[in-house]
């Protein structure tokens, strides 16, 4: 292992490996490279100890989360301006799961999938739960959470290519009229695609989709604005833990690691810029901070606070710079700023 103030610090990783057995097993998998028989057994305790456990106590009886799918049941538009937008139902909640690693191939998960198809109805129309609703920025990760639990989710897939922009992404607001892509959107939706991808192949119109959308992010360089160059939003130089809806360039990065990953595909030079922003928001103990966090109703937090020391985003900022200066070996262990 590399020494202290390298990418792969022996103190941080230690720190991640006491943390949640979530982050404890893609620590294994992701840094350590230990082999699948050791980590998947590390993998198993996300049923039944820590955030993820916690989280599936919480589950209703019907296999919903507070009573809802995208919010609580009790929801009203009232509480959403007073309290801002929830996390605890169905969708988030799911989400949730499937960036824990909780196993798909479980009884507890098909038993959910099942429930989920029995019971749970959009808000927006009452569709249900499996065929998606309007919004690309949901149905992308119903079709990231479907795809992971092995449900068919190929008609959501057909939809999100028929709502692709002409500049190659996507945007929830292209039923209230929006003609550009955003951030936001399209990574929910590569996110997704790329899952689908990962379980099933993917087919042609969907491949080709995925790259057009990664090519909408790495022309801005994944914050800049094409026209100026100018940073979009200073938000994705921060990081979300978790990110929710919400884009940073942490999420963007990881997106394109596990791209990589999954494609064999090489780290694209274009993604330089990000990397080094990333590298410099490292603190002097090694870690990284949460930056941002999303306000309204959540079950628990996943971290200590704005400004403090993440686990998730640290172990997310440690594999995408592992797999970047695997590659680009000169720009590993630049000096901070």
């Amino acid at each position: 292992m590399s020494q202290t103030g390298s990418t792969l610090d022996d103190s941080v990783i230690n720190w991640l490996l006491e943390s949640d057995p979530s982050i404890k097993w893609q620590t294994m998998r992701d840094l350590l490279n230990k082999p699948e028989s050791e980590w998947a057994e590390e993998r198993k305790k996300v049923e039944f100890e820590g955030w993820g456990a916690k989280l599936l106590s919480l589950q209703d009886e019907d296999g919903q989360w507070d009573g809802g799918s995208f919010v609580p049941g009790d929801f009203s538009e009232e509480k959403w301006k007073t309290e801002g937008q929830p996390w605890t139902a169905t969708y988030p909640t799911m989400t949730t799961l499937r960036e824990l690693g909780f196993d798909p191939s479980t009884e507890r998960a098909k038993n959910t999938v099942e429930l989920l198809r029995k019971n749970c109805r959009w808000d927006h129309d009452g569709q249900p739960y499996w065929d998606g609703e309007v919004e690309e920025c949901i149905n992308g990760q119903t079709v990231a959470v479907g795809a992971y639990f092995g449900v068919d989710i190929s008609h959501i897939v057909d939809r999100l290519l028929g709502g692709r922009m002409e500049d190659g992404g996507w945007n929830c607001e292209s039923e209230r009229g929006s003609v550009r892509s955003s951030f936001d959107t399209t990574i929910s939706v590569l996110e997704g695609l790329l899952e689908y991808e990962r379980v099933t192949g993917g087919t042609p119109e969907s491949i080709a989709a995925r790259k057009s959308g990664e090519e909408y992010l790495l022309k801005r360089r994944l914050f800049r604005r094409l026209s100026n160059g100018k940073v979009v939003d200073e938000k994705y130089l921060g990081f979300y833990d978790p990110n929710r809806w919400n884009y940073d360039i942490l999420r963007a990065l990881d997106y394109f690691r596990y791209q990589s990953v999954l494609t064999g595909s090489s780290p694209d030079p274009q993604l330089k810029e990000a990397i080094e922003h990333l590298r410099s928001k490292r603190l002097e103990d090694g870690k990284w901070p949460v930056n941002h966090e999303c306000k309204g109703r959540v079950w628990f937090e996943f971290h200590d606070g704005v400004g403090k020391p993440s686990p998730w985003v640290t172990l997310r900022a440690m594999r995408v710079l592992k797999w970047w200066d695997e590659k680009y070996p000169q720009v590993a262990n630049t000096p901070k700023d």
